[in-house]
């Protein structure tokens, strides 16, 4: 027991308890630290009074030195840490970002905006240091910049002349849509809004120009052969094969600038066709004009006669197995030389890049593709004429041998017209830029398989035989003929032949038909 209680009644009574109240009173109610143990035993409550009289600037917060002093010499006369931060950088700590503002507060915000925000490199930390934006930006600059292959019809397309010049885009989207070789990146070169085609991308070499373009065509005449085939095997007419000479070389032209983009590419024929240039469509109207011709010849020819041809009439039809050996020994052999015939106007779309890359001249040249017209438009009227006077004169019922009207010029006008026309086709391409060296095999094989296979030899060795046993004064006609005129090629002794000089009339009539056609498309 404490003394106070022990004794406190001992000495006066309640004298102790009153004591003791009082001493209670004084005794510290608080947590027993410093500020709670002494803020009240010296005066009661003056310590709260001396609380008050503190002046409110003492820091509160957290004890840091911009918190403890911030607000302690002359209230908020000086600026907060909060108004002071609001200063600071708010960058990346580069010396750009950490003084940009801090002289004259936002004076210098310009100079941060013309502070390079490119890679560093010299063209993107100087562009715009020197006169604003009076030189080019590289933005300006790259716009100039080649975006292409870079080879030099892509890289210097717009460099001369800007945009005076058809672009090498352009020149690229008017190529036919096609397999996507070579011939799709030249494909346009005469103008059109298609996308690159990559149909026949596989033609740069010499083996994919094989794969892709000569051995499908190849393959189309033989498909082509095995229908006539049938239909000759059923008839039994051998002349079914000569229906397909003109109608499947058409056919092969139409099916590589045409209709390969419509089945492979999902073009209407519309698009297919203004895919085309103006020389593309002057060359496939050229082959349909020649095709379309020679086959209604062919077959109005047999349908009066009624019969198959007499060259056919050999002793070789007359075999049992004549015609289990006629597709390998004439039909096939025949789509051969029909693939190498055609090659002028099917390997332009089939392999345009290819053609465009071989050319030796890659731009259009006025001379030859004039020659070109005057050579087409010459050799269809000649043949034209040739077949027209013949079939007049058989009608007439004469026995005797035509020596007329352009039969005055060589003893095959005909066939001569048939190799002008066919050599008209590569001096067009070679006009136009579009010559591979492959082309040039067509005509040479044209004019080989007329004058030495099937054509004006087979022809007269026919002849004599049928006239030496039928017409006699027929055949001394003949001999006199070979005397007197060449069989292909017009000798000197023809200048002064008439007719020579209006077929020649009428090639020049063609070349100014076309060019003024030409002008009125351009203008």
């Amino acid at each position: 027991m404490a003394e106070q209680d022990r004794l406190g009644g001992w000495f006066g009574g309640n004298k102790a308890d009153k004591v003791q109240e009082k001493a209670q009173q004084a005794i510290p109610k608080a947590s027993g630290a410093e500020q709670d143990r002494y803020d009240s035993w010296l005066g009661g409550n003056k310590v709260e009074r001396v609380k008050e009289s503190i002046p409110p600037n003492i820091s509160k917060g957290s004890g840091a030195e911009q918190d403890r002093y911030e607000r302690s010499f002359g209230g908020d006369r000086l600026p907060s840490a909060s108004q002071v931060n609001e200063h600071f950088p708010q960058g990346s700590g580069a010396e750009q970002g950490r003084y940009g503002r801090w002289f004259g507060g936002d004076k210098f915000a310009d100079i941060e905006k013309r502070l390079p925000k490119t890679s560093g490199a010299e063209q993107d930390r100087y562009e715009h240091w020197f006169g604003g934006h009076k030189l080019p930006t590289r933005l300006d600059i790259e716009k100039r910049l080649s975006q292409t292959s870079g080879a030099e019809q892509d890289r210097y397309e717009r460099w001369f002349g800007r945009h005076d010049g058809p672009s090498a885009t352009q020149l690229k989207e008017s190529l036919p849509i096609g397999s996507g070789a070579e011939q799709d990146r030249y494909a346009s070169h005469f103008t059109s809004n298609r996308p690159a085609n990559v149909r026949f991308v596989g033609t740069t070499s010499t083996l994919g120009l094989l794969q892709h373009a000569i051995i499908p065509s190849f393959g189309f005449h033989s498909g082509l052969s095995v229908i006539a085939y049938g239909i000759g095997r059923y008839t039994d007419t051998v002349e079914a094969k000569d229906w397909l000479w003109p109608a499947g070389q058409v056919a092969n032209a139409w099916w590589s600038a045409i209709g390969a983009p419509v089945i492979y590419e999902g073009l209407s024929l519309t698009e297919a066709w203004d895919a085309l240039s103006y020389n593309q469509k002057l060359l496939l109207v050229g082959v349909s004009a020649w095709g379309i011709r020679l086959f209604y010849r062919i077959a109005s020819r047999t349908l009066r006669r009624g019969k198959d041809d007499p060259r056919y009439q050999t002793s070789a039809r007359k075999q049992p197995d004549f015609w289990n050996k006629a597709f390998s020994a004439i039909f096939l052999p025949e789509a051969f030389v029909q693939t190498l015939i055609s090659l002028p106007f099917t390997l332009p779309f089939r392999a345009p890049i290819a053609s465009a890359l071989a050319a030796p001249f890659p731009e259009a040249t006025t001379t030859f593709h004039s020659l070109a017209i005057f050579l087409f438009t010459a050799g269809y009227s000649l043949e034209t004429l040739a077949d027209s006077q013949l079939e007049a004169h058989d009608r007439s019922a004469s026995t005797e041998l035509n020596r007329e009207g352009v039969w005055s010029i060589v003893r095959h006008p005909n066939y001569l017209g048939d190799a002008l026309c066919h050599l008209s086709f590569p001096l067009l391409l070679y006009s136009a830029g579009q010559l591979h060296p492959l082309t040039i095999v067509g005509p040479i094989a044209n004019y080989v398989f007329l004058r030495y296979i099937c054509g004006d030899k087979e022809n007269e060795e026919n002849q004599e035989k049928r006239y030496s046993k039928e017409n006699p004064v027929k055949y001394q006609e003949l001999q006199e003929y070979k005397q007197s005129k060449n069989s292909f090629w017009p000798s000197l002794s023809e200048v002064g032949n008439k007719w020579l000089w209006a077929i020649a009339a009428t090639g020049a009539g063609g070349v100014i038909v076309e060019r003024s056609f030409n002008n009125l498309l351009t203008s």
